[in-house]
């Protein structure tokens, strides 16, 4: 696990992030790459990509999009954000500095509008759609209704890819919970492994009424089906429960609606947690290896929770009652499954956790 830092250190690491990210909010798009075309990063790229790296993030200043857009501009890519609030756009406007101003852009468009999405996305090389939403009413965390919204505005992002010609991957934000709701199994088997091809049940999430999982997994099927439709390239990451600074307070609707069932994730042995910068490398790295390596879908995590001391913390550093995600002794499951990222451990150069077993 990363060393513990005291809440300064963390909120002046905020501080310089977002000092950051906004000195690179200029409107305009840099007018030269050379620079990028010698850096590393790009040199296994096909021939048609060398130096055309501008990449869009939709929902570029949610909790993950923040930290995936900050990660991008490290590496050298020119990057669109998507708003849909001219508010949000102000806001990374307040400060202003010179350093890699023309990398970044800032469009205001609407997810639910196909063709100012396709306006949007023009001239970009690359899309992750990070999919992030909040609840109106900001009490219930994630709603059957936003389920359906999730699957609308995915198709609506697909289509749009499909329609601009200079696009040539995407990336998709779907989540860990897409995966791990599965039907009772049978208990004569061995240990079942969640892994890249495991899929939620439909029938369990619509009668546990799980409409964050729900609406991750039918918004990634959506992605996959437009995307085999119009030849599209496309590979997906699920993400475990995202962590980092202050996770809970500045990514409360997705944090909630993830743990809804989290005595039964963590009885189970299926409660994980995946620090945000993790997530943007993984989709960076997968994003750069869309030509050679990486295909298909990627379960993302690099911890998982079993001892009760570690779900005690969760739980605490969310602010909900422990109960809540450790239950009692009545509560422990005799059926444990085995959660498996071997797929993006091959892909990524950096070791991480490649199994929840010890």
């Amino acid at each position: 696990m990363g060393v513990v830092r005291t809440c300064a250190i963390k909120r002046s690491e905020l501080d310089i992030f977002h000092r950051n990210l906004v000195a690179a909010a200029g409107i305009h798009r840099r007018k030269d790459d050379e620079g990028l075309r010698k850096n590393k990063l790009f040199s296994s790229l096909d021939d048609e990509d060398v130096g055309k790296t501008l990449v869009c993030v939709t929902s570029g200043v949610s909790y993950l999009g923040l930290a995936l857009v900050n990660h991008l501009l490290v590496l050298g890519y020119s990057v669109r954000i998507i708003v849909d609030n001219p508010g949000d756009r102000e806001k990374l406007r307040e400060i202003r500095h010179e350093e890699m101003r023309n990398n970044l852009e800032i469009i205001i468009a609407k997810l639910n509008d196909v063709d100012s999405l396709v306006k949007a996305f023009e001239g970009c090389r690359g899309i992750f759609h990070t999919s992030a939403f909040t609840d109106p009413a900001g009490l219930s965390g994630y709603t059957k209704s936003m389920a359906e919204i999730e699957v609308n505005v995915t198709e609506n992002v697909m289509e749009a890819c499909a329609r601009t010609p200079s696009i040539k991957r995407c990336v998709f934000t779907s989540s860990l919970a897409a995966c791990i709701w599965q039907d009772n199994v049978n208990s004569d088997l061995t240990t079942p492994i969640i892994n890249h091809g495991s899929w939620s049940s439909e029938s369990l999430c619509i009668d546990k009424k799980l409409w964050y999982a729900l609406g991750k997994m039918r918004a990634e099927k959506a992605a996959w089906r437009i995307a085999n439709e119009r030849g599209l390239k496309l590979t997906t990451i699920c993400p475990a429960l995202i962590t980092g600074p202050e996770f809970c307070h500045r990514n409360p609707t997705a944090t909630i609606a993830y743990l809804k069932g989290a005595q039964k994730m963590y009885s189970n042995g299926l409660l994980a947690t995946v620090d945000v910068k993790k997530v943007a490398e993984a989709h960076a790295c997968v994003f750069k290896e869309m030509n050679e390596n990486a295909y298909g879908r990627y379960i993302c995590f690099d911890n998982v929770i079993d001892a009760q001391s570690e779900a005690e913390k969760l739980a605490k550093d969310i602010g909900m009652p422990k109960e809540k995600i450790c239950g009692d002794a009545s509560n422990i499951s005799l059926q444990r499954y085995e959660l498996s990222n071997n797929k993006l451990c091959r892909l990524m150069s950096r070791p991480i956790r490649c199994s929840s077993e010890n």
